[in-house]
């Protein structure tokens, strides 16, 4: 499999943030391609051994991430129930299991594809506990679509992207469009992969073409974005990450024992990464 020339292009000019430049909530992050991709895969996404079992196994990763993370913050987490917001839900895998926890509020997911939007919200519909009014909550929507919150009230205290941002074409006016929705002294949470020869090798080579763990076209080299390249863009945004709010975790797939932990992966592969807006408790 031949890299396109283009794919060497740096990504960090798509998350390179200009404090003069206003970013409208108007431009949709919706790929027409990336929809269309997904909707074939979106019957499956609840089979365990299907297209989606990285993302059953990737789960529990997810969660201790973000306590991790709520952990390391220099003031107490609040005591009150939290309110999520899953951006690029999918089918619900994540949204579901948040919804389930006892530290949790409410959980409001958002997928653009309404073949995917449908098979969440059937799944839901077979536990009870998710079906309580506000507990979970589906929109065939993508981010641009909701209301910019006028106060804290209307923010969340957890935004997460997973799978996310490495199908987006320009991820800097994407996240943008994310930003308002975390309120002071919560956390933006998203895991990606990163763009390295290493991660060519391992998602689009051995994953799609070799061993088949994903469907082929799944993902696009070009798109992954370096773990330091995020990093640059939140160290350009005034009121995010102060007092060590930037965190991240390498992870790596192994065949066998599933993902696992790995330091200083976010280097070259998978990783998780959080960033705290300034202000709270």
């Amino acid at each position: 499999m031949a890299v396109r020339p283009t794919a060497l292009r740096n990504l960090s000019l798509l998350l390179r943030h200009d404090p003069r430049r206003s970013y409208s909530s108007s431009t949709s992050s919706v790929n027409p391609t990336e929809i269309s991709h997904f909707d074939k895969l979106a019957s499956s996404w609840w089979d365990p051994n299907g297209s989606s079992r990285l993302l059953h196994q990737m789960n529990p990763l997810r969660h201790d991430f973000i306590s991790s993370s709520l952990d390391s913050q220099p003031d107490p987490p609040s005591t009150a129930k939290r309110r999520y917001l899953d951006v690029g839900c999918g089918g619900g895998i994540f949204a579901e299991s948040a919804a389930r926890l006892l530290s949790t509020g409410s959980v409001l997911a958002l997928d653009p594809s309404s073949e995917v939007i449908a098979v969440a919200r059937e799944h839901a519909r077979q536990d009870p506990l998710l079906l309580q009014p506000g507990r979970l909550e589906y929109g065939n929507k993508s981010i641009e679509d909701l209301p910019t919150p006028k106060s804290s009230q209307d923010q969340f205290d957890i935004l997460t992207l997973f799978e996310v941002i490495e199908h987006i074409n320009q991820p800097a006016p994407f996240l943008h469009s994310c930003l308002p929705f975390v309120k002071p002294g919560g956390w933006l949470i998203l895991s990606t992969i990163a763009r390295t020869w290493t991660s060519w090798l391992t998602t689009k080579v051995v994953a799609e073409e070799v061993v088949r763990l994903v469907p082929r076209g799944t993902h696009d080299w070009e798109k992954y974005v370096n773990e330091e390249e995020m990093r640059k863009f939140f160290r350009g945004l005034d009121g995010w990450g102060s007092d060590g709010g930037v965190r991240s975790q390498g992870v790596v797939f192994v065949p066998g024992l599933g993902w696992r932990r790995v330091d200083v992966g976010e280097r070259w592969g998978n990783y998780f990464f959080g960033v705290r807006r300034d202000g709270g408790r």
